[in-house]
């Protein structure tokens, strides 16, 4: 997904023709003498250039316009020749940041609890006293760098832009994660927050740069399932891993075919979106489509076909895509950037029974399924990724559609989120959202190499 960028561009040495009518009016001895001296002349510089370029250091590859070869560098792997791409162009080399390690980290994260002065208490997890380890890692993708966050560095690349995180509290968990960092350079501007502090937009006077939340569980619309009485009704939920069978919430019916309205009419002016969600979708749900219900998710309905989670999130990921492609009056070069699922570390019990996140490193290799619920719904979000953007290649002038895939790396950090370690109005322990700072801000490392590369703008390594 990163790209390591060559050192220069490659630049092929053609020889002169320009002679060619005064040539052949000479003797024909006399001609052809003359074309061997210059082909030696010519191998003779060659042998030459190719000598220096052996002995350039990398670091010194933007040199490389000499030499008869477009060179790709990849990041500690020095400088390789390629025969790839045409004469006179860079060649780049795209590198899988999402698979990796993480790796000890001594320096700690670019700020903390005590400098980000928009930080919400409910993921201010030192000011509640845990253990600051979960603070000393990096991401380390295979083959290549995720450089460190650069707060200026990302104001510059979104000068003058609109920038919207589009989802639920895991979208605002990111967005307040970008903040933190942000303000390391510049301090931002509450501009404004919904009466249910759901929509909320912050502003960068110094870069003319705004950033927004808006709320969303499932993109489309829903409600909860209410009885006669006009009451949200209960719904049992069923035995699975993140599901208690002997707690109730309001069921949702979510309408596939109908859009939810207060996030699309605020697309206009956007020039970034990053979309995201999944994790509202373990709850009893209900999905409608032509003014009746289908089929239904964690339901115990005989005459519904419960048709599963991933299934239902296809369904609405596919659907706020197309909403977004579809959009008449939202900027030609809108990004769109999907992030990928990110999944709790609830163990021994869930939300409001017990389940717990007591872990103080990352999880090793072997603790990680890569079989389960939140690997699929990564493999579907990132195929509907695939649809848009095959189905809006065509258009001259489209929007385009990016991943940002952090699923693998989150798997293993189950030592990242608050637990017990929040503002005490809230009685559980909350192991889906992430510490600040913490393993959330590798998120924002990876959007600003993202748009860089989007910029066309050199990554600084």
């Amino acid at each position: 997904m990163s790209l390591a960028r060559s050192g220069g561009d490659g630049i092929s040495k053609r020889a002169s023709r320009s002679e060619a009518t005064a040539r052949s009016a000479r003797r024909p001895d006399a001609v052809e003498e003359e074309e061997m001296e210059k082909r030696r002349g010519v191998a003779s510089k060659k042998a030459v250039m190719f000598a220096v370029c052996l002995l350039l250091s990398p670091s010194l590859v933007i040199l490389a316009g000499i030499c008869n070869k477009p060179l790709v560098w990849r990041v500690g792997r020095g400088i390789t020749p390629t025969e790839q791409g045409a004469v006179g162009t860079r060649v780049e080399e795209k590198c899988d940041v999402s698979v990796g390690k993480w790796v000890r980290e001594p320096n700690g994260p670019i700020y903390t609890n005590l400098t980000c002065p928009t930080l919400p208490k409910t993921k201010n997890c030192q000011k509640y006293g845990k253990d600051p380890g979960h603070l000393y890692w990096r991401w380390r993708p295979d083959g290549c760098d995720l450089p460190r966050f650069a707060p200026e560095r990302f104001l510059d690349v979104v000068r003058g832009k609109r920038l919207a995180f589009i989802g639920d509290s895991l979208a605002r968990n990111q967005m307040e994660s970008l903040l933190c960092l942000l303000s390391q350079a510049e301090t931002p501007a509450d501009v404004y927050a919904d009466a249910y502090d759901r929509f909320r937009t912050w502003h960068f006077p110094a870069h003319n740069f705004t950033l927004m939340a808006m709320w969303t569980e499932f993109f489309v619309h829903a409600v909860p399932v209410v009885g006669d009485d006009g009451k949200p009704v209960g719904a049992f939920y069923k035995n699975l891993d993140r599901l208690d069978t002997n707690w109730t919430m309001p069921g949702m019916d979510i309408h596939l075919d109908r859009m939810n309205a207060n996030w699309t009419r605020r697309l206009p002016g956007l020039d970034y979106a990053v979309v995201s969600g999944g994790n509202w979708f373990f709850r009893v749900n209900y999905l409608w489509e032509g003014g009746r219900r289908v089929a239904c998710v964690n339901c115990r309905d005989a005459n519904l076909t419960d048709v599963g989670v991933a299934h239902a999130v296809r369904r609405v990921v596919r659907a706020a895509l197309e909403a977004i492609a579809g959009c008449r009056e939202c900027k030609s070069g809108l990004v769109t950037l999907l992030r990928t699922y990110s999944p709790d570390h609830f163990e021994h019990g869930t939300w409001f029974r017990g389940g717990v996140c007591n872990r103080t490193r990352p999880l090793e290799e072997g603790e990680v399924a890569m079989d389960s619920v939140a690997w699929e719904l990564r493999r579907v979000q990132r195929e509907e990724v695939s649809r848009a953007r095959e189905t809006t290649a065509a258009a001259a002038g489209s929007k385009r559609f990016e991943e940002l895939d952090v699923t693998k790396a989150m798997m293993y950090r189950a030592d990242g989120h608050p637990g017990r370690h929040h503002d005490k109005r809230r009685f559980t322990n909350d192991c889906l959202h992430w510490c600040l700072p913490g393993p959330v801000d590798m998120w924002n490392d990876m959007l600003l190499q993202r748009l860089m590369e989007i910029s066309a703008l050199p990554i600084v390594r």
